[in-house]
């Protein structure tokens, strides 16, 4: 425990404001995660990306429940070690790992699943990175919006009211 919290110290000294964040955070609600990880079918064999991961709940969920490892990409510093602190108190410290980084500019190869919860405009942009980088059978679940007609979901489902949508690379 010790040295899970030694190194959080010393990745905390490392953060720096890169540029101003795309959107402002919202947070997705616990039942959509757990919706969203599901939908994707997540396992413990999967790495699941969450491309601006806020206070870092969907890749602690997916550590937590699921039992995958998971990265989570954020450019804001505040929300970034609130994340850090979280997955230090959720116990997951050794499956979970927070990068200060750019999610446009982050190298997302390893992802077996990624999660956005982004305005459908930056959802439009993230299409050629993610057909560009991820590998065959790579699941993408997006909280509330869409790709638009330029890419349609196989599934979307209705969480109380919260859409939720999956695409795989083929």
């Amino acid at each position: 425990m010790r040295t899970a919290l030694a190194l959080i110290l010393l990745s905390t000294l490392q953060i720096q404001r890169l540029r101003p964040p795309d959107v402002k955070f919202v947070g997705t609600p616990q039942n959509v995660v757990e919706a969203m990880l599901a939908l994707a079918k997540v396992t413990p064999a999967d790495v699941v990306y969450d491309l601006g991961s806020g206070d870092g709940r969907i890749p602690i969920t997916a550590a937590k429940l699921f039992g995958a490892r998971s990265v989570g990409i954020e450019i804001d510093p505040f929300h970034l070690r609130v994340a850090r602190d979280d997955m230090v108190k959720a116990g997951v410290g050794d499956r979970v790992k927070f990068l200060n980084e750019d999610l446009f500019q982050a190298d997302i190869r390893e992802a077996t699943v990624v999660t956005i919860f982004l305005l459908p405009k930056l959802n439009l942009q993230l299409i050629p990175k993610f057909r560009r980088e991820l590998a065959r059978g790579t699941r993408i679940v997006s909280h509330k919006f869409d790709m638009g007609d330029e890419w349609p979901p196989e599934q979307s489902q209705d969480v109380n009211g919260l859409m939720i949508y999956l695409w795989t690379i083929r």
